[in-house]
C-alpha cells in the first residue's frame, strides 16, 4: 500500500542544498512573512513546518485575525503559484478541480477541453473550507492525498511542491459544517489562531491605516522548496524517537490500555499513523532549522498539539464539559513518559 505521507517522484531531481543554507532560507522566510504578519510567531513557525514537509495546514480563528494575509504573503516570499479559493454553500466540487468544457474550432469541429481550476497551483488556500458543503470540501480529498485530481475518467498530476492552506471558522458560528475525519486527517498540522495582544494590535493598526505598507522579498522558488523538502526527508531519526511517536499515537487511542483516563472518558478515535507520520517529519524540519543532525523526542513533544490535536475524534461527553483537544493532548503527554519510548502507569 502507498503511503499516504510520500509524495510520488518528481520529474525532475531538486538540486543539492545543504543543512546550512536551509536554515538560512527557512529564517530568511520567517523573516520576509515578519514584516508583514505582526506577531504570531508560532502560527508563522507552524505554516513554515508544513512547507518544508509538503504538507497540507490548517489554520482556525475567528475572522479578521490575517490568516488569508499570512498566506498570500507566503506563497509571494516563495514565488509559488497561487490559487485561491473561496469556500461558500454553493460551491461545487468542479469549482475546485476543474471541468470539460466543449469548445468549436474555426472549421466547425468540436471536442471536450479540460479547464482547471484553482487547485493546480503550487500553493492552494482554501479560505473558510468549512462554509461549503461537505460534498465540496472532499473535492479536496484527492488532490491533498495523492497529489492528483481525477476529471471525466483522467487522472493529471498537481505541480510540485504542492500545498493546501486552509482557514476555517470556529464551528460554533454561523453557516459552518464539521470538516470530514478524513479531509482533517490529510491535514499534517492545524493551528489556532489567537486574538493579537494589546501592543501588536496597536502595531498591526498603525500598518494597515498609514502609508505603504511593507513588501517582502522573494527568497525561494519552487527548485528551491523541493531540494529543502528533499533534506528534510534525510535527517536521520533514532528508533527512540520513532517509538516516541508511535506511543503517543497508540496511546490516544481510548481502546488501548496505555490510554490514559481523560482519552478513555472523552475520545471516540485516536490519532490514525498519519499522525505518528506528522510527528517525525516535522521533528525533522524542526532539527533543520535550529541546526541540530538528527530530530529528538523534544521535537516530537512540541510538535503534539499541531499534529495529534485535530486527528482527536470527541464523544458527545467533550463537549458536554467543555474539553478542549488541547487538553487532551496534554494529558497524552503527560501519560506517555519523554524519557525512551513507555507509558508512565503502563503494564
Amino acid at each position: 500500500m502507498t503511503d499516504p505521507m510520500t509524495p510520488p517522484a518528481t520529474p525532475t531531481a531538486p538540486p543539492q542544498i545543504t543543512p546550512e543554507q536551509y536554515a538560512q532560507i527557512a529564517a530568511t522566510i520567517e523573516s520576509e512573512v515578519g514584516r508583514v504578519i505582526v506577531g504570531q510567531a508560532g502560527v508563522v513557525r507552524t505554516v513554515l513546518l508544513a512547507l518544508l514537509c509538503e504538507g497540507h495546514v490548517l489554520l482556525e480563528g475567528v475572522p479578521g485575525l490575517g490568516k488569508t494575509r499570512l498566506l498570500t504573503t507566503l506563497a509571494h516570499v516563495v514565488s509559488l503559484d497561487f490559487g485561491r479559493i473561496q469556500f461558500t454553500p454553493d460551491l461545487m466540487p468542479a469549482d475546485v478541480t476543474g471541468t470539460q468544457v466543449l469548445e468549436g474550432d474555426d472549421g466547425g469541429s468540436r471536442s471536450f477541453v479540460f479547464r482547471p481550476g484553482p487547485v493546480f497551483n503550487g500553493l492552494v488556500l482554501a479560505d473558510e473550507i468549512n462554509r461549503a458543503t461537505p460534498k465540496t470540501q472532499s473535492s479536496l480529498l484527492e488532490a491533498m492525498a495523492e497529489r492528483s485530481v481525477t476529471v471525466a475518467g483522467t487522472t493529471r498530476a498537481l505541480p510540485r511542491p504542492f500545498l493546501v492552506m486552509a482557514t476555517q471558522n470556529p464551528i460554533e458560528q454561523e453557516g459552518t459544517y464539521p470538516l470530514p475525519e478524513a479531509q482533517l486527517d490529510r491535514f499534517i498540522f492545524k493551528a489556532e489562531v489567537p486574538f493579537p495582544s494589546a501592543d501588536d494590535l496597536a502595531d498591526i493598526v498603525g500598518r494597515t491605516t498609514g502609508g505603504a505598507e511593507a513588501t517582502p522579498r522573494v527568497v525561494a522558488d519552487a527548485a528551491t522548496l523541493r531540494a529543502m523538502v528533499a533534506l528534510t526527508r534525510q535527517v536521520p531519526v533514532a528508533d527512540e524517537v520513532v517509538r516516541h511517536a508511535v506511543d503517543l499515537v497508540v496511546a490516544s487511542h481510548p481502546d488501548n490500555p496505555t490510554s490514559p483516563d481523560a482519552i478513555r472518558t472523552y475520545v471516540r478515535a485516536g490519532a490514525s499513523p498519519r499522525g505518528a507520520q506528522a510527528l517525525i517529519l516535522g521533528a525533522k524540519a524542526m532539527a533543520l532549522l535550529a541546526g541540530r543532525p538528527s530530530a529528538s523526542i523534544d521535537d516530537v513533544r512540541t510538535l503534539a498539539a499541531a499534529a495529534l490535536g485535530h486527528r482527536l475524534v470527541l464523544g458527545y461527553e467533550a463537549a458536554a464539559d467543555g474539553m478542549k483537544r488541547s487538553s487532551l493532548v496534554d494529558a497524552l503527554l503527560e501519560a506517555v513518559s519523554p524519557q525512551g519510548s513507555g507509558v508512565r502507569g503502563a503494564p
